[in-house]
């Protein structure tokens, strides 16, 4: 009998790995030396885990050959290899804890020197902050451990190892190991030392561990502050007056820490050899009558699932980076972030506490691939896995414990049930009892303390709201929160405002994440930004790593700003006629002593008069009725109404002066609708019907031409390129409406005419719109009538045969082949909208180029509609709508969109298309959760909608 035994077997090892030290909570700043050995690294790619010796981690090695890379960084994103995009295969095969033969490994060299004052007493530790998937480090030769756990840090002690010169650290990575088994998280497969690698001075007496236990009552007002630490010494904070020994107990008056008011403590942790600062946040997390409260108060989480993202260094964030996305979720109303899946770099956190975010802080696991084989062989189920998933747990808990932002440890996501997750819930417990637990994949709730779900539809989450869900005893009286709804993938997501007036019309239901927070497309100069296969992998899911509120470049998507409105912290409602609102304080602790309000009476879109308006500071939940003064502008025979924004009185931390929060409009008089008398009647020519300032081709009764305004394929318009969300997932097939409309033929309707009739006053062309292969169609009457002057077109639609689907779009689409390089219209804006993704479009006048009409999402999908139109001008022709339209103008056709991958497949053209539509189906988030609501989907039936066109002169 042989055995098989190499070098390389801890790679397939299910232990955590060997060597490090026990984990801690982290303290960068301390006053202890510290070495950043971040920077240029030499690097060499092998095939496999054993292509090479070890040799290479000895001094001299001769690396003349050898590649550079910075660190922290991919190497797959630094011209060696190529990234892989999985949602939830594995993209090797599964048979734990087995991993392929092809594995890419890299051998990374760090050369370093000590500063010439690095202290000789004490010892130092070399620490990881994040490689993935599997580790093995020797320092000056010595192998001194290995270690799995991607996102989590590793430290080893090595100051007996160090030389004041001459120091060579030798890492080699790969990128598969048993660990990948626990890292299926829904992301690129990026290998590589993509965090900071950091040599820390240990002076004798100084800290090893500490937990700071920082509570509120919010009874009496008093905070109790007690600062255990592995070695004694004293804690000092000087603005509460505090001095005392650690592990001693200190209660004071205090200002609490929360999301809204993020009161943070500067204090110092002093022992003989070291000084650790403190920032200190007194909070109390509580599971209290069914409900997360916070400081006595049940609180609303208006968040984002997050996924660490760049678009050029992926994983390897940078300070400014991070501080940007806090930033923009600070200026966007979002209050809350789940670290999805595993615990962010620990700036963030460090943001997190300073800015004020509610933070569920999720472990380091997913087993998601498991699905496939119906959860077999699953190692949260296999005891030889547990100590694995124990040291995730304690690696996350002991890092990142003394962050008032914390209120809620995840065991994982996506992970099936079983021992170790009990185990891993046991553990956490224990450890830190002042948090809840959470773990959406465990139905009855035995080892969390949150009902969690993921995309359920707004019936069921109203259900759960009602208590009418069912469920385990333990589970019906527990909170619910959606961890992940409203999938941000592409245009959308729908219906949000729905989800957030059941989050506050129930108790129970305290909020969601929507998944999530940026798109992770890699920048590529071949595709602008590029997705799953775009690097030829075996397999891969395509753009569905893009599903974020932001673009990769960290541009807001209307998304992100429908986002903002919808879960605004103050509620302004009214009745403008009577020129009075009613303001609701929506935040959770903060008053509106921070917030100013401002006033302004629009005719026809345009300010004509603002002011100030005075409100009370109200508290939480309290609500006033304010007058708005009496306007003197004369709005009679044009649209009236009040815009009322609640703004920052001062500049914040996160925010400058003026920065809207919250705003309304309040309709006072309705838009008069155009009309026009029908005093022209058709003239037939040779060639052509002249009607007013319009003529049309005599044989087909095609428009040609306004005035001087060269008109092309003006006609009935059913299709647009699919979104995301209607495309759906491939779970659904009973549902995708993109599937089942091009299954029906609407992207290539027939347009059959059936006669051109010239009457007194108007000329009608009557035709039949209908797909090749089917019986179903839309008979479709197109009226034009004029005064002489403007153009009036009445479309009459009546569909014939069995429409079992709702239609993607219902309007008409020309073609202006003149110059047309800007739009100016009335109506929503400043960005698109669609039936359920509306809250953020704001009546108005806008005006834009055509190139900025267009919603650069990174797959090419339906986009850029603006909603609500009153009016549009473009190319020197008006289009006046009865009803009100929505309006879209873009250099490419319907269908070049359709057949686009990437944003780089577009080319601009000489034509300018615009659809005028009287309907457009909703959007919703089917792309990974429910499809559009039954009041936004656009059936099929009788409709009649009119356009009046003139031509402007200067």
């Amino acid at each position: 009998m042989s055995f098989r035994t190499t070098a390389t077997d801890y790679v397939e090892d299910v232990s955590p790995g060997s060597g490090a030290l026990p984990p801690r909570a982290r303290h960068p700043a301390s006053d202890a030396r510290t070495l950043s050995l971040n920077g240029s690294w030499r690097f060499r790619l092998s095939p496999t885990a054993d292509a090479q010796d070890d040799s290479f981690a000895a001094a001299g090695h001769d690396t003349g050959d050898w590649a550079e890379i910075t660190v922290p960084g991919h190497w797959v994103l630094q011209g060696h290899g190529s990234p892989i995009y999985t949602n939830h295969l594995y993209p090797f095969p599964v048979d734990p804890p087995r991993v392929p033969t092809e594995n890419p490994t890299g051998d990374h060299l760090r050369h370093f020197d000590l500063p010439a004052d690095w202290p000789a007493e004490g010892g130092s530790v070399l620490r990881f902050d994040g490689v993935e998937s599997c580790a093995r480090v020797w320092l000056n030769g010595t192998d001194i451990g290995e270690f799995k756990g991607s996102r989590l840090p590793h430290e080893f002690a090595v100051g007996h190892l160090l030389k004041p010169a001459g120091n060579v650290l030798a890492v080699r990575v790969h990128q598969w190991s048993a660990g990948s088994y626990l890292e299926d998280q829904d992301q690129w497969w990026l290998p590589g030392i993509f965090r900071d690698v950091t040599l820390l001075h240990r002076p004798p007496g100084s800290v090893l561990d500490h937990f700071v236990l920082a509570s509120y009552d919010h009874v009496e007002g008093l905070g109790t502050l007690r600062v255990d630490s592995d070695v004694d010494g004293r804690v000092v904070v000087p603005g509460l007056d505090i001095d005392v020994a650690t592990g001693e107990p200190v209660t004071v008056p205090v200002r609490p820490w929360t999301a809204e008011t993020p009161r943070l403590y500067d204090g110092t942790l002093v022992t003989e050899g070291e000084r650790v600062p403190l920032r200190i946040g007194f909070r109390t997390v509580a599971l209290d009558d069914g409900l997360i409260k916070v400081n006595g108060r049940a609180i609303l989480f208006k968040g984002v699932n997050r996924h660490e993202w760049h678009p050029e260094r992926g994983r390897a964030l940078d300070p400014e980076t991070m501080r940007e996305d806090v930033l923009l979720m600070k200026r966007h109303n979002i209050n809350a972030v789940r670290t999805s899946h595993y615990p962010p770099h620990p700036a963030f956190l460090d943001l997190c506490d300073e800015y004020g975010l509610w933070v569920i802080d999720e472990c380091d696991l997913e087993t998601h691939g498991f699905t496939e084989q119906a959860w077999r062989d699953n190692p949260v189920d296999d005891e030889r896995w547990t100590p694995a998933l124990l040291d995730r747990a304690a690696r996350m808990v002991e890092r990142d414990k003394n962050h008032p932002s914390v209120v809620v440890w995840s065991l994982g996501n996506e992970a099936g049930t079983g021992r170790g997750l009990t185990a891993m819930a046991d553990w956490i417990r224990g450890r830190d009892g002042s948090r809840l637990i959470h773990y959406e994949g465990d139905p009855d709730c035995r080892d969390t303390d949150i009902y969690a779900r993921m995309y359920a539809g707004h019936a069921e989450v109203e259900r759960i709201g009602r208590g009418l869900d069912g469920g385990t005893h333990k589970r019906r009286g527990l909170p619910f929160i959606l961890c992940e709804y409203a999938h941000a993938m592409g245009n959308g997501p729908g219906g949000i405002a729905d989800y957030q007036r059941l989050f506050e019309s129930y108790d129970r239901i305290q909020g969601g994440f929507v998944w999530e927070w940026i798109d992770h497309g890699i920048r590529d100069e071949r595709y602008g930004f590029a997705y799953g296969g775009d690097f030829g992998e075996e397999l891969h899911d395509g753009n569905f790593v893009c599903d974020g509120l932001l673009f990769p470049d960290r541009t807001p998507s209307p998304g992100l700003v429908e986002y903002k409105k919808v879960i605004e912290p103050v509620r302004i409602d009214g009745d403008g006629p009577a020129g009075t609102v009613r303001v609701t304080n929506g935040y959770d602790f903060a008053d509106l002593s921070g917030l100013a309000f401002e006033w302004s009476f629009e005719v026809d879109g345009v300010s004509v008069e603002s002011g100030a308006l005075s409100v009370p500071a109200l508290g939480p939940g309290d609500s006033a009725d304010v007058k708005l003064p009496a306007p003197s502008a004369d709005g009679r025979g044009a649209e009236t109404r009040w815009t009322v924004r609640a703004v920052l009185a001062e500049g914040t931390a996160w925010g400058p002066r003026g920065h809207v929060v919250a705003w309304t409009q309040l309709p006072v008089s309705e838009h008069p609708l155009p009309r026009v008398a029908q005093t022209d009647g058709p003239v037939l020519g040779l060639r052509d019907i002249t009607l007013g300032p319009a003529a049309f081709d005599a044989r087909t009764g095609a428009l040609r031409t306004i005035g001087g305004i060269d008109v092309t394929g003006l006609r009935l318009d059913v299709w647009r390129a699919p979104t995301d969300n209607d495309n759906g997932a491939h779970w659904q097939p009973d549902a995708r409406h993109g599937p089942l409309w091009r299954g029906l033929g609407l992207h290539r309707m027939r347009h059959r005419l059936d006669a051109v009739e010239l009457g007194d006053d108007a000329l009608t062309v009557r035709t039949r719109v209908a797909p090749a292969g089917r019986e179903a169609g839309l008979r479709t009457v197109y009226r034009w009538t004029s005064d002489g002057t403007r153009l009036r077109l009445t479309v009459s639609v009546a569909p014939e045969g069995a429409w079992t689907l709702p239609l993607p779009r219902l309007g008409i689409r020309l073609g202006l082949t003149g110059p047309a390089d800007r739009a100016v219209w009335f109506g929503g804006g400043p960005g698109e909208a669609y039936p359920d993704t509306g809250s953020a479009s704001m009546l108005g006048r806008w005006e834009s180029s055509v190139e900025d009409l267009q919603t650069p999402y990174v797959r090419p999908q339906e986009n850029g509609a603006r909603a609500d139109v009153r009016r549009a001008e473009i190319g020197g022709l008006r289009v006046e709508g009865e009803p009100a339209f929505w309006f879209t103008a873009r250099r490419w056709t319907t269908e070049q969109l359709d057949a686009a991958d990437h944003l780089t497949d577009l080319v601009p053209g000489d034509t300018v298309w615009i659809n005028l539509d009287h309907g457009q189906q909703g959007i919703g988030s089917q792309s990974c959760g429910p499809g559009a609501l039954p009041q936004y989907r656009l059936h099929a039936g009788p409709a009649e909608f009119s356009f009046v066109f003139s031509e402007i002169h200067d």
